[in-house]
């Protein structure tokens, strides 16, 4: 019987068997990791480590140097952080090592979940697997601090800290950060989740306009009770 990672819906994220030959298969929480890659014909090879989560994310750790400090970067980020001279193509750009040969990961079935995904994009609940990362400014030094919006709870901390009026950099609950720590990097801020282009300012892809992921209907802010009426209409 296969021993694959479980999903929330109780069916095997990936078996044994169709990562057999899949080089650096790690199993973490609710993800599997692998060894992946982008080459660039004039900087070589970047190297990096996939995320394949069950709801169907990906993200990208970079290790192309020992200091690199590029993480969480969606694929087509990942893409342009490489080098890579015909971006915009990730699924053909990025491979994994499959029986000593890179393969793109188009060719892989470590997208299997993210097509469902995709494909799905259409509906009402577009939003569900994922929101665009965003920022919030401390009211102490002014400086904008990222937030995840990958789960329900992320969504929370997220829709708190923008009702906060005092909200500071140390009201982070998930990052040890203080005034002290420096901003991130314009280069990097660019990096938002949007699943289209690590460059988007705002699409209908990375833009929710109200799920119930990121509203809650145990809070009495506008927004909130708005949508909470609307959804019991």
């Amino acid at each position: 019987m296969a021993t694959g990672l479980e999903r929330e819906s109780g069916f095997t994220l990936f078996s044994d068997e169709e990562l057999s030959e899949v080089c650096g298969v790690k199993r973490v929480g609710n993800c599997v990791e692998v060894t992946c890659g982008c080459t660039s014909h004039r900087y070589g090879d970047a190297v990096g480590r996939l995320r394949v989560f069950a709801n169907g994310d990906l993200e990208i750790s970079c290790e192309c140097t020992p200091g690199c400090t590029e993480d969480k970067l969606t694929p087509a980020a990942f893409e342009k952080h490489s080098g890579r001279e015909t971006a915009k193509k990730w699924k053909n750009n990025i491979w994994v090592i499959v029986d000593g040969e890179k393969v793109p990961l188009y060719k892989t079935v470590l997208l299997k979940y993210y097509n469902q995904v995709s494909r799905g994009a259409n509906g009402s609940n577009k939003h569900q697997n994922g929101h665009r990362d965003e920022f919030v400014r401390c009211t102490s030094c002014n400086k904008g601090r990222r937030f995840r919006l990958r789960t329900k709870e992320e969504c929370r901390i997220h829709h708190d800290a923008v009702a906060d009026a005092n909200w500071k950099c140390s009201d982070l609950p998930y990052d040890k950060v203080t005034c002290d720590n420096e901003e991130e990097r314009a280069s990097r801020r660019v990096y938002r989740g949007c699943n289209r282009s690590p460059t988007c300012k705002g699409c209908t892809s990375c833009v929710c306009f109200g799920c119930d992921v990121c509203r809650f209907s145990d809070c009495s802010c506008q927004t909130c009770t708005d949508f909470t009426t609307n959804a019991k209409a």
